[in-house]
């Protein structure tokens, strides 16, 4: 992670028949195409090495969340729960459509805490959102259970771990609904982009109008095209998806190099017996992107993460004090600043941010520090880079 590492003649290829065949928009001008539709080839490919009946292309993975949301009907005032480690995107695309992120803690998996999550449930949630943080999961068949007793949509955000499986399935098939990011530092990048997968024929159909203004997409003249529900302009350029072709093609040679460079880093760490590293749920298999692992105290961890940075030791993070991932970063949703006035329901229905305990959450996220695994290293600078990992973690600790 991420694809941009591998780029080649491949990516190169795919926009240049792009721009030779001069049709940047994915729908419409049929005649100048020359039978080239890439978002299309893309959506199939990726649908079935994902293992489902449908993909939907969108503009960016916040997009993905965002459209999928909307397709399986939540909207206002309707109560989505989400972890406290995410990515800005999680909220944001709730609360675009008016519904209301309820946020709560985490367990060791730094995933939902299925206990958690039970306890938020209200009349009003409609569905539940795992988030697949650094190349892992939350106890998916835990949640199933959860959304499965309560009638309760089950959207799983795999945008960090697209390439994990659950029970053998694809993270993202697992729920109705699955979302991934395509954008520029993913494990496979179309530059900016992102996807959804379903295996419902009603939330395909209504993704695919909702992210193209409400068009129904039948026949081959858009300008007779009709528009059954509203919607809005969430599309991707078919210079994007070229991109994500080429990337689809490298994508299990990715997979492969990260599993064997994170295994490298992993084994260099696993002799330090202060460290402890992330659960992976029984039945869980991580894509590898990152090796996450939990230090003695939140101290400790802050002077660990000082320290590598100091050694120039890159590309490890310090989730804790992060403005873009943890709860404690976030004071625009606390205090529900906006440029514009946010709905009745969110203003009424959100919890008190700035006041919730989510000590439990802190407790494993100051703790930890995860490792980006860089496929762009050889495989002799990964073991450096393992090295040096160790010999300051083992300073610190000294």
């Amino acid at each position: 992670m991420p694809g941009f590492e591998v780029f080649g003649d491949e990516e190169r290829s795919q926009v240049n028949d792009v721009l030779e065949n001069g049709v940047l928009m994915r729908y419409g001008f049929d005649g100048m195409r020359n039978g080239h539709w890439k978002a299309l080839e893309f959506e199939k490919a990726f649908a079935a090495r994902m293992e489902t009946k449908h993909c939907q292309l969108v503009s960016s993975g916040t997009a993905a969340l965002t459209v999928a949301l909307a397709a399986a009907g939540v909207g206002a005032g309707d109560e989505v729960i989400m972890p406290v480690f995410t990515f800005v995107a999680s909220f944001e695309s709730i609360l675009m459509l008016g519904a209301v992120p309820v946020l709560v803690d985490i367990d060791e998996t730094l995933g939902l805490d299925p206990k958690a999550v039970e306890a938020a449930i209200t009349s009003k949630t409609k569905c539940i959102m795992p988030v697949h943080m650094c190349g892992s999961m939350a106890d998916l068949k835990a949640l199933a259970e959860i959304c499965k007793t309560h009638n309760l949509l089950l959207l799983e955000d795999a945008c960090q771990a697209i390439g994990g499986t659950f029970d053998g399935k694809p993270l993202g098939s697992i729920g109705d609904l699955g979302c991934f990011s395509f954008d520029f530092v993913k494990t496979i990048t179309c530059g900016e982009g992102g996807g959804i997968i379903t295996n419902s024929d009603d939330f395909k159909i209504n993704a695919d109008q909702f992210q193209d203004h409400g068009h129904d997409h039948i026949g081959n003249n858009r300008g007779a095209e009709t528009h059954p529900a509203l919607g809005y302009n969430f599309r991707i350029s078919e210079l994007n998806a070229a991109v994500g072709i080429a990337q689809l093609g490298k994508f299990d040679a990715i997979l492969e190099k990260q599993e064997l460079y994170y295994n490298i880093l992993a084994e260099e760490l696993t002799p330090i017996p202060e460290i402890t590293f992330r659960k992976v749920p029984e039945g869980g298999v991580q894509n590898h992107s990152f090796v996450n692992f939990f230090l003695p105290t939140q101290e400790i961890a802050k002077k660990v993460h000082t320290a590598l940075g100091k050694a120039g030791v890159e590309a490890c993070f310090y989730w804790f004090d992060n403005n873009w991932h943890y709860i404690h970063g976030w004071e625009h949703l606390r205090n529900l600043t906006s440029f514009q006035n946010l709905s009745s329901e969110i203003k009424s229905q959100i919890q008190d941010l700035n006041t919730t305990d989510f000590s439990k959450s802190d407790a494993w996220m100051g703790r930890t520090i995860s490792s980006l695994v860089k496929i762009g290293m050889t495989e002799d600078q990964v073991r450096e880079r393992a090295v040096n990992i160790k010999k300051v973690i083992l300073q610190v600790l000294s």
